[in-house]
């Protein structure tokens, strides 16, 4: 087999293969034994028919014809092999010549991934927020873990703006009850603006046995999306009532025993907090300057595919959670088809471009991952998905995605290398040192919202 490769662009090359016909004299003895196996001819027992035969009755076209679909994928990987090219996607195939008893001649065209010629990145310079914790961020944490110990009492009195009411509720649409659309006995705090969009105003001066009417689009059932007439039924008015912020207090909704303890515990868990978002935002500017220095052409086909694979996953998958539609989605988030497609597509650029980037860096690092680093990303991305640790690494080994995580990890320390040469300042001007834990946990977050598994798939095809 001879083979030849011409760059189309710096993302397609063309392959130009050349095979002499004795090299195809297995796929020709498969192709025989294939059909020997599918058909009978009078006279012969099944499997035992010879060459001669198959080729009068069924034709020898038929026979070469399953014998090169046999053969093709491996002499198009020994092409591609030998010229240690990394290609993305599936080839597309066009048999040139081919020659009963002298040759098979075929051209495939795939994409690639491009070469990247990485740059000094160690003049990268980012500022990032500064953490300060103020008395007032304090005083909401409390305030916040004191709402949720709140009990309530029930009043005789109209609702107010944060009581608790049970109501009853009836939904109607063209003046059909809908049978989803019933339900007893829900507890809701109003002004919370977790139910639907005008009960707040519907309830509050109505006492316990008195009722209401309003319309609000349904979010979610049957009939979400339309306009329905709401009947809701104030059954019980109760009145939060929030505990004393005092060292009672302190010891009913901690480990402390004073609530100056407990204000010291909430100031350095926000500090915690903030330096670690801190960290992040060093990482994501840090990617964003990189990508600035360094040329990345970007495949057509894998940027198409990119871009359907996001809205797939929007429309099918978030916003069918949300029972929306993306028509819907886009009237809420005020923004026009045309807007949405524009951010798409500069958003599948981007993690296209961030995963080339940090791969040829994984590359020119020299950087592995080993069996601790993986269990221990395993683990953040079970618990990310819900799932225990036991249940997600076994769908990752069924699936086949193992790879797709130790990619991850290594480009997540990629991104770490280049945010340990990188100058990070805050607001303040004074330089941060983000420690390696920050850093790990950081970088290999952004490295998961880069599209992974679509371009690890297609470069494995």
């Amino acid at each position: 087999m001879k083979s030849a490769v011409e760059t189309l662009n710096p993302t397609r090359v063309r392959l130009t293969v050349e095979v002499p016909f004795e090299e195809l004299k297995d796929s020709l003895d498969a192709a025989y034994k294939k059909i020997n196996q599918q058909v009978t001819v009078k006279g012969f027992r099944k499997g035992k028919i010879p060459a001669r035969v198959i080729d009068q009755r069924f034709g020898r076209g038929a026979v070469l014809e399953e014998a090169v679909n046999d053969a093709l994928p491996k002499f198009y990987t020994d092409a591609v092999n030998e010229a240690e090219l990394s290609v993305l996607g599936q080839p597309e195939v066009d048999i040139t010549e081919l020659k009963d008893g002298e040759t098979l001649n075929f051209t495939a065209e795939v994409d690639i991934r491009p070469s990247i010629e990485i740059p000094d990145f160690s003049g990268i310079e980012v500022e990032v927020d500064a953490v300060e914790v103020t008395d007032e961020d304090v005083d909401k944490a409390v305030e916040e873990l004191r709402e949720r110990f709140a009990s309530t009492a029930p009043v005789e009195r109209a609702a107010e703006d944060g009581d608790v009411v049970t109501i009853d509720l009836q939904a109607k649409v063209d003046g059909e009850v809908l049978e989803d659309g019933v339900a007893d006995g829900v507890s809701y705090t109003i002004g919370s603006g977790e139910l639907l969009e005008g009960i707040d105003d519907a309830v509050k001066g109505v006492e316990a046995g008195g009722e209401a009417t309003f319309t609000s689009e349904l979010k979610g059932g049957s009939a979400a999306g339309k306009e329905a007439e709401v009947t809701v039924k104030v059954t019980q008015v109760a009145k939060r009532e929030l505990p004393e912020l005092d060292d009672e207090f302190a010891q009913l909704a901690s480990e402390f025993d004073t609530i100056e303890e407990l204000r010291a515990d909430s100031r350095k868990r926000l500090e915690n907090m903030k330096q670690y978002d801190q960290a992040t935002q060093a990482q994501e500017r840090v990617l964003e300057k990189l990508l600035e220095l360094v040329e990345v052409p970007v495949p057509e086909k894998l940027l198409e595919d990119e871009i359907n694979t996001r809205k797939h996953n929007l429309e099918h998958h978030q916003l069918g959670q949300m029972g929306l539609d993306l028509a819907k989605y886009l009237e809420i988030q005020g923004k026009s088809e045309e807007e949405f497609d524009a951010e798409t597509k500069e958003a599948a650029v981007k993690g296209i471009k961030t995963q080339f980037v940090l791969d040829e860096l994984v590359k020119q690092e020299k950087l592995n991952v080993n069996q601790e680093e993986l269990t221990e990303h395993l683990m953040r991305r079970a618990a990310s998905s819900g799932m225990s640790p036991d249940q997600f690494a076994q769908a990752v080994v069924e699936g086949g995605q193992v790879p797709l995580l130790v990619g991850e990890v290594a480009r997540g320390k990629a991104l770490a290398v280049v945010v340990e040469k990188a100058t990070v300042k805050d607001t303040n001007g004074e330089i941060i040192d983000l420690d390696d834990e920050e850093d790990e946990d950081t970088t290999e977050a952004s490295a998961e919202e880069t599209p992974a598994e679509s371009a690890e798939e297609k470069t494995e095809g």
